[in-house]
């Protein structure tokens, strides 16, 4: 996938995630990270299963509007504890905010760049 449209996929997974009010968006560059299993992780919170079932549903929709692509496969809609969405080089992770806590991924892969994208109110 050329870089571009890593860009533009990344930048519209934050977009579904904005346009539903998702809190805590960071965005992690996984691509100098030995045995990463992509180049990107998009991570954001919700609030209820409602709602992270809602953010993923608004990213799959942007994302699919904006650059024409669709999840090669997305896990985890049932319980919407932590919703994973794979777009091959970028993977999306929609936790609640306990499960966050407790999975920690950005812990987990502290060695990668991340950026933090500011709340919208």
């Amino acid at each position: 996938m050329a870089k571009k449209k890593k860009d533009a996929l990344v930048a519209a997974v934050i977009d579904g995630i904005q346009d539903i009010k998702g809190k805590g968006i960071t965005v992690m560059d996984l691509r100098e990270v030995d045995s990463s299993v992509c180049d990107y992780f998009v991570i954001c919170e919700g609030n209820s299963s409602t709602h992270v079932s809602s953010l993923a549903d608004s990213i799959e929709d942007k994302v699919r509007e904006e650059v024409g692509e669709k999840p090669y496969h997305i896990e985890g809609r049932q319980n919407a504890q932590w919703v994973l969405m794979d777009y091959y080089n970028v993977v999306v992770h929609i936790f609640q905010k306990e499960a966050r806590a407790f999975y920690s991924l950005e812990t987990l892969w502290d060695d990668a760049k991340s950026e933090q994208i500011p709340d919208l109110d």
